[in-house]
């Protein structure tokens, strides 16, 4: 009878440590989603981007991706993204979804334009490049190798 009150202020320590260490990473990882505005960019395929995911500038996190859909009318894939509000793009910024290493995880990579218009809450992004696969990227080096330059007439 003794052992109870012992083994329950135990149990309350350890879930109070584990909990604090849950917390600690959480803020450690930056996990946290990006709040400032929202853009959105068009695909024709994502290629495993998930909500959630980063948004990066020179491998720099500047956002986080906080929705995907498909559009009826000509069905592309939209990503929609939070950028942090300190971060002004503009408007002719390249928008590419890429994967760090071979396997790695895909993410959102941005590479700033030189226009002078900046994007607002609620724009689209217009240019995008879609994720290359691995068999997209070997057929091409493929192609590569196999052509010789020459046309047939």
């Amino acid at each position: 009878m003794n052992k109870r009150p012992v083994e329950t202020i135990m149990g309350i320590l350890v879930l109070a440590v584990a909990a604090f260490f849950a917390y600690f990473a959480y803020n450690v990882s930056d996990l946290q989603v990006v709040k400032g505005y929202t853009v959105t960019a068009k695909f024709l395929k994502v290629g495993g981007l998930n909500v959630g995911s980063d948004v990066r500038i020179n491998g720099i996190k500047v956002g986080t991706v906080i929705g995907q859909s498909l559009d009826n009318e000509d069905y592309t894939a939209e990503v929609k993204m939070s950028l942090t509000s300190d971060i002004k793009l503009p408007t002719d910024s390249e928008v590419a979804i890429v994967s760090d290493g071979l396997i790695g995880d895909k993410f959102i990579k941005i590479q700033p334009g030189n226009g002078t218009e900046f994007l607002k809450d609620g724009d689209v992004m217009a240019n995008t490049k879609d994720f290359k696969t691995l068999e997209d990227m070997v057929g091409e080096i493929i192609f590569m190798v196999t052509d010789d330059g020459s046309k047939e007439n």
